[in-house]
């Protein structure tokens, strides 16, 4: 029996199909521009040629069927038929502070999330169509929500409440959250055995670099600060978002702006970071390449996105305690390296000395690897990142009856004889 993971977008949903084990990824892709027009899916099997369709998908749920339909395609598909899916776990990015854990989804719990719309609208409501769509599909399994924020709620309460009237906390949950929690866990867990350390032994900085981008501080093992807040819209610079700006430009920008709350809202999402300083550049492997070019606006960009990674390593240098080692995701592409260098270096006050031979190398190999000098006194690991083998596990873990919260969970990524996957997504 196999593993669906499924993370959706507004107009996308990444899939990953795992076997029982985990040992293994039968099959992942992407559908692309549901309910834009001109959908197509990409699906991956490893030892085969990518497969490609085009399908009209109005809406997740039909984009779903149409995952579930490949997978069991007598053609193109791993499955015989649908009936080989055990359970499906979905990314929900805000889970409040309701959710510690993973949990089997009902109409309560999903109940719940819809409560959450408006402080992760650009997330939620798409994690909520596609769990929508996917039981409609698979309704004789159970679907498990696996929650960016949960890996958070160990965040101490001075790190959590903003210095604003506390009745907004009371009353309406105004905290940080923080996201990528999977990620920041991944991480976490495979820089503890790099390291040969049980992971409660660990103090750590994790950084995720994807469309969205943060950073998280780990003590013994616990996330203890990140930089994301209530919303993903705090924090680093990211391709879309402008992460941490003065509050007092969002009164000025709609007094002189003559903006609405939406149209600002849209602006900071998905007009800033990146996009918003070049002009045109929203995708980061565009942004990295022209930047080697000497684009001057992509340049600066990277520089500023730079700049603000290497103050939020410097702040949670102080958060965790005596860090061990500072773990990457490898981010977009070969071009990489050239962030990372931006950076890190500059930092041998601090322990952290980066070679940057191997800076560049693991950044044409996509696998994990050591990029900090024999002599630093912080390792830096640079560490491909798998969200969906955590869904997988959670999934795995509830459905053996075996699961008791991320925490204490025997994740195969934590072992030592573990083998990164080679991923199929």
């Amino acid at each position: 029996m196999s593993i669906l993971t499924l993370n959706c977008w507004r107009n996308a949903i990444s899939y990953g199909l795992f076997s029982g084990d985990r040992r293994s990824v039968l099959a992942g892709g992407t559908v692309e521009r549901v309910s834009l027009g001109g959908s197509y899916l990409i699906q991956r099997v490893p030892g085969r040629k990518n497969y490609c369709i085009e399908s009209n998908c109005s809406d997740h749920g039909s984009a779903i069927a149409l995952i579930i339909a490949t997978l069991a395609s007598p053609v193109h598909g791993v499955l015989d038929n649908a009936d080989g899916i055990a359970g499906v776990g979905h990314r929900v990015v805000h889970g409040g502070e309701n959710f510690h854990s993973s949990v089997v989804l009902d109409d309560q719990i999903l109940e719940a999330i819809m409560q959450l719309q408006n402080v992760a609208p650009l997330h939620n409501a798409s994690n909520i169509a596609g769990i929508l769509g996917s039981r409609k599909a698979l309704a004789d399994i159970p679907h498990v929500a696996i929650f960016d924020t949960a890996f958070h709620l160990t965040i101490p309460e001075h790190a959590y409440i903003y210095p604003l009237p506390y009745e907004w906390y009371q009353k309406h949950g105004v905290r940080r959250y923080g996201f990528h929690g999977p990620s920041h866990l991944y991480l976490s867990r495979r820089a503890a055995t790099l390291l040969c350390k049980p992971a409660d032994s660990c103090n750590l900085i994790t950084i995720h670099i994807e469309r969205g981008v943060s950073v998280c501080a780990i003590s013994n093992g616990y996330s203890v600060d990140t930089s994301m807040g209530m919303t993903p819209l705090e924090g680093a610079v990211m391709d879309t978002r402008s992460g941490d700006i003065d509050p007092g430009i969002i009164s000025f920008a709609m007094q002189e702006l003559h903006l609405s709350h939406q149209e600002l809202e849209r602006v900071l999402n998905q007009k800033s970071g990146i996009s918003g300083i070049t002009g045109r550049h929203s995708d980061r492997r565009q942004m990295l390449e022209a930047a080697l070019d000497n684009d001057p606006k992509c340049r600066l960009a990277l520089s500023i996105e730079a700049y603000r990674l290497k103050k939020y390593i410097g702040a949670y240098l102080a958060a965790a305690g005596p860090v061990d080692a500072i773990a990457l995701t490898t981010g977009t592409g070969p071009c990489e390296w050239l962030s990372r260098e931006l950076a890190l270096s500059g930092m041998e006050s601090f322990g952290i000395r980066l070679c940057h031979d191997k800076n560049r190398g693991a950044s044409r190999e996509n696998r994990e690897a050591v990029i900090s000098s024999d002599n630093s006194a912080i390792k830096v690991f640079v560490i491909p990142s798998n969200e969906q083998l955590v869904f997988a596990e959670d999934v795995a873990a509830i459905l053996s009856a075996s699961y008791n919260g991320h925490q204490q969970c025997d994740y195969s990524f934590a072992r030592p004889d573990f083998v990164p996957l080679q991923p199929a997504l």
